[in-house]
């Protein structure tokens, strides 16, 4: 990464900022992830326009500012967000509210599944924390985590309904194949892909197997 593009980051990363994506404006808070200036996001946001539609139930795993959430509500979904970050709780209401979709987003703030409370959703969208390590601050743990796929891949069977699917976006910098082992009990198909100068990033679709 160039000192240029350090600086253009340091400006719209860990600072109030207002963004603009997929047509919806987005007030990032400081230590909430900033999905306008990285490649993950967008690319997931494309899987979601695709596979969303209706009056579908759709869970946002670690909802950040509510992009997500609030592509699907704008899709016709009813969307559950959970996010243990309190400060991405308040910024992905916001978010919602002034975007008009905040009567189809339900925000919940907690660890992974453990705010549903066994409910189950057609389509679960995710873009994890997929580095490995011990996250330094609320914002940094929107990159990197101990357990996080671990746990998410292992209580996944617990929220994904019968004949809906999970979309998760991930990097080729972290481990793939990981993922992918912590996935052998699903049919896991590449939804969209995109080769970037440094970086392939990839929108994962994961369905149960047929029995």
């Amino acid at each position: 990464m160039s000192l240029l593009q350090r600086a253009i980051l340091g400006r719209r990363v860990g600072r109030l900022v207002l963004e603009q994506l997929n047509d919806f404006d987005l007030v990032i808070l400081p230590d909430v992830f900033n999905p306008a200036v990285f490649r993950t996001t967008p690319l997931l946001l494309e899987s979601v326009v695709a596979h969303v539609g209706g009056d579908r139930r759709v869970l946002d795993v670690g909802t950040g500012s509510g992009a997500l959430a609030i592509q699907a509500a704008a899709c016709g979904a009813r969307v559950t967000a959970v996010d243990i970050n309190p400060e991405a709780i308040r910024c992905a209401r916001i978010n919602a509210t002034l975007n008009r979709v905040d009567d189809r987003v339900d925000l919940r703030e907690g660890d992974l599944f453990e705010p549903l409370g066994g409910e189950m959703f057609d389509v679960v969208v995710c873009n994890p924390p997929f580095f490995q390590g011990t996250p330094g601050s609320a914002l940094d743990a929107a990159w990197r985590s101990r357990d996080f796929l671990a746990r998410f891949c292992g209580g996944l069977e617990s929220v994904v309904a019968p004949g809906g699917c999970a979309l998760v976006v991930f990097s080729n910098h972290a481990d793939e194949r990981g993922l992918l082992a912590r996935l052998a009990s699903w049919r896991v198909a590449v939804d969209r892909s995109r080769a970037l100068r440094n970086e392939t990033i990839t929108v994962y679709r994961i369905l149960r197997r047929e029995r």
